[in-house]
């Protein structure tokens, strides 16, 4: 969270298969704040080893999932996420929703409606908000939803709490117990309703409910260690690390294919680190 991005070991269970999976959770960014600051978002990435089939990305054995805690995009496609960049670097992202000549408040209100104060980044469901090829011809949506039913105390409020309190949930969580998530599609069968291009729109649920096709799987474990920590500098995570059965749609992914394969070479040699494509039988001190 604040300091840094844990990743978790997992295990991700699909037709009764297995597969070994790192597991990222990290908040908003470009700015590193207190968690109570991060105006309630939090994101997830799920780095799925050992799948086999030709790959679209840099990587050949991996397939890698991504959801943030609001079920649509913050913007609608690559022109508006442009603008809302260019507010971000000057740290001034109202002004991108509330810009009297090319207003964007519908997407602000819709951002509102989800986003709340975080208990934990277990205990609240994410969404992948753009879509995804299902096999030829079927678009589709993911989304990870926790099946842990206890709710984290937030520590001292109505005061601050802790700038890493979401971490030291997660830290406290897996002390005791395993985590588990379940994973839901939503297919697409109305092509105007459901857009590929607009990512701004929730997919109506009347139309397509979500159905559980999978389990994610975080075991009962100690993740806050030096070396773990360090090792998720090593990681890449980009959603074309993927087979071509389940490439990413719309424009705003077309964008991301560039962006995050630049970010992530750039990122690697500022750390003096090289590029590294894990296994899942990654251990550490």
């Amino acid at each position: 969270m604040t300091i840094s991005r844990p990743n978790c070991v997992a295990a991700f269970t699909l037709s009764r298969k297995t597969y070994k999976a790192w597991v990222r959770f990290s908040g908003p960014g470009p700015y590193i704040t207190p968690d109570i600051d991060d105006v309630g978002f939090m994101s997830i990435s799920i780095k799925l080893m050992g799948v086999p089939g030709p790959k679209l990305g840099d990587e050949k054995f991996t397939q890698d999932m991504f959801g943030v805690s609001t079920p649509t995009f913050v913007t609608p496609d690559t022109r508006a996420n442009a603008q809302l960049q260019v507010e971000s670097l000057k740290n001034t992202q109202i002004f991108y929703f509330l810009n009297l000549r090319d207003s964007h408040v519908m997407d602000f209100i819709m951002q509102g409606l989800w986003i709340k104060t975080q208990t934990s980044p277990f205990e609240a469901p994410y969404f992948c908000c753009v879509p995804y090829l299902m096999g030829e011809g079927q678009a589709m949506q993911y989304s990870v939803w926790p099946l842990r039913k206890k709710r984290t105390p937030i520590p001292r409020l109505p005061l601050r709490p802790p700038d890493d309190y979401l971490r030291n949930a997660m830290i406290a969580t897996l002390a005791e117990e395993d985590v588990e998530f379940d994973i839901r599609l939503q297919l697409q069968t109305d092509p105007f309703l459901m857009p590929l291009e607009n990512n701004a729109v929730l997919w109506p649920e009347k139309l397509s409910p979500r159905r559980s096709v999978a389990t994610l799987r975080i075991p009962k474990q100690r993740f806050d260690i030096p070396g773990q920590l360090e090792f998720a500098r090593k990681l890449s995570y980009n959603p074309w690390h993927s087979i071509p059965e389940h490439r990413p749609l719309g424009n705003q992914s077309r964008a991301r294919h560039r962006m995050y394969q630049t970010l992530s070479v750039l990122r690697h040699q500022m750390n003096q680190e090289p590029l590294y494509e894990p296994t899942g039988d990654e251990r550490f001190e």
